[in-house]
């Protein structure tokens, strides 16, 4: 005759077993929660992780599909296409504007993305406006449009003197291959400089280049500045005063000295120089009418002068380099 168990026996088991069950559940429900938080997690970091690799913006706006076609999917052609609808239905203009004159550069579409920028910059912010001019020097460097570039880089300067270049601050942040840095009005105006200096020598001005780049090294001297102003005064059979700049580059007194092509370029220079000159020749008498030549900006090179030769004191509303090195005025350059 079997016995069963008494009845309050019998309920607590049952009960043990129900919490057992109920503490197996929570446990796995908490586990499963655990894991689904972890994943979700994982994925952002691999969102994140993956825009960063990518260097593409996050989101799913017209310009944020334009960077993934453009970067991701490397379709220059379809990127256009959706830089274009960012740019018509006002999804971050300026980057867009930029960004798409970059691609159409890529692709010797340089006149269009000229024509795009002139058009539609004034839908960006007057803060936008140097970094835009930035880009159009360079458009106009890749098609030869000298003279563009030339009344470009003169007005650039210009806005310098009036405290509006960097949106009247002394420094503004620049990229370089992906890296931010530090640029100072001082900066700037030399680099500004060089680059009008290389734009006569596209014009065989080399004298007008020659004034404008040893103002760019009196301000701010580099290695590759005065390559550039070596082969200006070569052209002018000037080897004396070549000679001893070019030394400078090869004994390492310049910055940029120690780089691989500024190095190679001032050793054909100075191969070019010993072909030419010869130290027992009779140097060349210059008078004042040797710098007097068709074409010569004699404004701008009295400009120049004034720049660089009046040291004044700080004026109000002007930006620190002005205690440095004297303005333009407008009386004085044919801007």
């Amino acid at each position: 005759m079997s016995t069963k168990p008494p009845l309050f026996i019998s309920l607590f088991f049952t009960i043990g077993v129900c919490e057992r069950n109920a503490h197996t559940v929570h446990t796995q429900r908490n586990n499963m929660e655990g894991s689904s938080k972890k994943s979700s997690k994982g994925q952002k970091e691999r969102g994140s992780l993956y825009h960063i690799i990518h260097k593409v913006p996050c989101g799913d706006s017209p310009y944020v599909k334009a960077k993934h076609t453009q970067l991701v999917e490397k379709d220059p052609e379809a990127a256009i296409v959706l830089f274009w609808k960012a740019i018509n239905e006002g999804d971050r203009v300026e980057s867009a504007l930029k960004d798409m004159a970059v691609v159409m550069k890529q692709l010797d579409r340089t006149e269009e993305a000229i024509e795009a920028i002139k058009s539609f910059r004034g839908r960006c912010p007057k803060q936008a406006q140097e970094s835009l001019d930035n880009v159009l020097i360079d458009l106009y460097k890749k098609c030869g449009k000298i003279e563009e570039q030339i009344d470009l880089l003169k007005r650039k300067l210009r806005l310098i003197y009036q405290g509006e270049a960097f949106n009247g601050k002394p420094t503004k942040t620049a990229r370089s291959r992906g890296k931010k840095f530090q640029v100072s009005i001082k900066q700037e105006t030399s680099r500004l400089l060089g680059n009008l200096g290389w734009a006569y020598m596209q014009k065989s001005n080399f004298m007008m280049a020659e004034v404008v780049y040893q103002k760019a090294q009196m301000i701010d001297p580099d290695a590759n500045k005065a390559c550039n102003l070596v082969f200006c005064l070569i052209k002018q059979a000037r080897y004396d005063e070549a000679f001893p700049i070019i030394q400078d580059v090869l004994q390492g007194r310049l910055p940029g000295s120690d780089e691989c092509k500024p190095r190679k370029r001032a050793q054909e220079l100075i191969m070019e120089l010993k072909s030419r000159w010869h130290p027992s020749q009779p140097l060349m008498e210059s008078s004042s009418d040797d710098h007097i030549v068709p074409g010569l900006d004699d404004d701008f090179v009295k400009g120049l002068d004034q720049l660089m030769n009046e040291w004044g004191p700080l004026r109000p509303k002007r930006l620190p380099i002005f205690e440095e090195i004297s303005p333009f005025r407008n009386d004085q350059l044919a801007f």
